[in-house]
Order: C-alpha cells, then structure tokens, then sequence
C-alpha cells in the first residue's frame, strides 16, 4: 500500500471504524506466531539505532547485493513470488522497514526522512555491503532514491516502481498524511474489510486479491506497534523538493509503473525522469500500484532484465 492511499482513505473511513468499533477489537498478534505463520526458518534480525530489522538474506553471498524496500504497510512478504528468481542471480535483502512487520515500532518513535536514511545506511554498513543496488516500492521507493542519492557511489542500479515522495511545488512543506484523531481508534480496532477495502484500490483487478493475501496485510498491521507507528509516521511526513536529491543519484535506474495505478498515477514518471541523469520508463497495461503481487511474472521479467544488464553483464560490474 501507498501512505497517499491512507491519506485519503483515513478521514473517508474514520466514520466506518467508529460504527464497527464494537465487538471488532483487534489486539496485536503475538510477534512468534507471526514467525511462526510467515517464515521463521528464514528470518534474521539485526539490531540497527535500537530496531531489532527483521529481514531475509538470500542467494549466492558473493553476487551483487539487492536490497528490496516494501511500501506502506507492506512487509517483506511482498517479495515473496519475485525473491527466488532474483536470488538465483543476485544476493537478495529483504526487510521490513521501520515502523512495518516484525520490525515493528521504533523506540525513538521518529519516522522523518532522515532518520530513515541514516536506519538504511546503518543497515547496509552493518552486512558491510561495499556496493549494492535497490528495487524500493511506493513509500519504499521514495526511501531507495533518497538513500541512492545519498550514496551516489555506492548505489549501482535502482528500479523506482510507483515511488513517492515527488509532490508539486505547492505541496512542499506540507503534511499529505495527516489523519483525523479519531482515527487512534485503528490502534484497537483494524475489521479486516476495511483493510481489504484499502487494498482493493492498488489492484487494477480486484479479483486477483486472494484472501490470504488480505490476511497477511491484516496479520502484518498487526505486528506488535505497527499501528501505532503508523499513526506516527503519517503525522511526521512533509513534502519537500526532491530535485535536488534526484539530481544527484548516479544510478542507471528503471521507472516502473502500471498504467492502472489509483494511488501514485503512471503520469508521474515524467517529473522523476526529466530530473534523473539516466532513467528509462516502462508502464506495464492493465496493472495497478503492486505489480509485484498482482502479476507478479510480468514485473519481474522487466526488472530482471534490468539489472541483468546492468549488474551481469556491463564492463566492471560489480
């Protein structure tokens, strides 16, 4: 999901909450039975500025690293059909960001954008990753151009699918998230339609949305803290101009959009691409915002390919 779908959901939906309030409390669920029903065996955890990250390291250790960054209220699990293939190649880094899954609530409670960056710094520096490239969607896209400008030589390839974070001017300095406080209320009460209703929205074909797919993305709001760093992070997020930083990224990087995306428009590829020093756009028909998990295969063969190019095949790759 997308915090700009949040953004306008939220207030739209406070009153849906607030009527099914009774009899629908939904406590967080246990932190080992979410290991339990989503991976443990393969879970790792790194303590990175008092987080305990959770993620998955997978793939031939000396192969190009690729770190891969969920978007808004997802989790690692969203890689799930992308990650063998990718790791049959590359040495694949999937984790769960702050504030999201088991890596849960952070104890500063701070989710500005600079304390996401220096988290992912220390993150990398921690696996002591020398080079690595970035496949970040939505919110995680926003926080792999940040990190891929901040690190221009260290960054080697980055795919941006449907990344936020570009507003127009008249938004910067803004708060796009804020929600009304009776939206609180989410922290004790999360019905499972109203999380299938926001996700409905990043499917361009609803059908496709499966019900386990709905009760991971419920489960995984459910992760201890998780609703509440939400909550938290929507208050502390402000537009700023991205020009500067975009300028900076040295990275070949591939812009990756369905042309059916409700929550972050295809059309806002231009702005990233006018800006980007090398940049090439593919707008996949009849897709939405998760392209990754609605059809999965057709995403992944253009990434793949991408990378492929750049990281296998190119002079010096790494």
């Amino acid at each position: 999901m997308t915090t700009r779908r949040w953004g306008k959901v939220l207030p739209i939906s406070a009153f849906v909450i607030a009527a099914g309030l009774y009899g629908v409390w939904t406590p967080d669920l246990d932190r080992a039975e979410l290991l339990h029903r989503y991976g443990a065996a393969s879970q790792r955890v790194l303590e990175v500025d008092g987080l305990r990250v959770n993620y998955q390291d997978s793939g031939p250790p000396d192969a190009p690293a690729l770190l891969l960054l969920h978007g808004f209220g997802s989790s690692l699990q969203t890689w799930d059909t992308w990650s063998p293939q990718l790791a049959s190649k590359f040495r694949v880094i999937r984790l769960d960001l702050p504030g999201f899954g088991l890596t849960g609530e952070s104890p500063s409670k701070n989710y500005s954008d600079s304390q996401d960056l220096t988290t992912l710094i220390h993150f990398v520096n921690k696996l002591e990753l020398t080079t690595y490239s970035i496949v970040g969607h939505s919110l995680g896209g926003k926080m792999a151009w940040a990190l891929a400008a901040e690190q221009p030589e260290r960054v080697k390839a980055l795919v941006l699918m449907a990344p936020d974070g570009f507003a127009p001017e008249a938004q910067w300095g803004t708060k796009p998230y804020e929600v009304p406080a009776i939206m609180g209320l989410m922290k004790y009460c999360l019905p499972k339609y109203f999380v299938r209703s926001l996700i409905d929205t990043a499917f361009s074909d609803p059908q496709v949305l499966t019900e386990q797919m709905v009760n991971r993305y419920h489960d995984m709001l459910r992760a201890p803290g998780v609703r509440a760093a939400i909550l938290d992070r929507a208050d502390q997020t402000i537009y700023t101009d991205p020009k500067p930083r975009l300028k900076r990224i040295q990275a070949p990087t591939l812009l990756i959009w369905g042309a059916n995306d409700q929550m972050i428009p295809s059309s806002n590829a231009a702005s990233y691409a006018a800006v980007l020093q090398q940049s090439s756009t593919v707008v996949l028909p009849n897709l939405g915002h998760v392209i990754q998990e609605e059809q999965p295969e057709i995403g992944l063969a253009q990434v793949d390919a991408f990378l492929s190019t750049y990281l296998l095949t190119s002079p010096g790759a790494p």
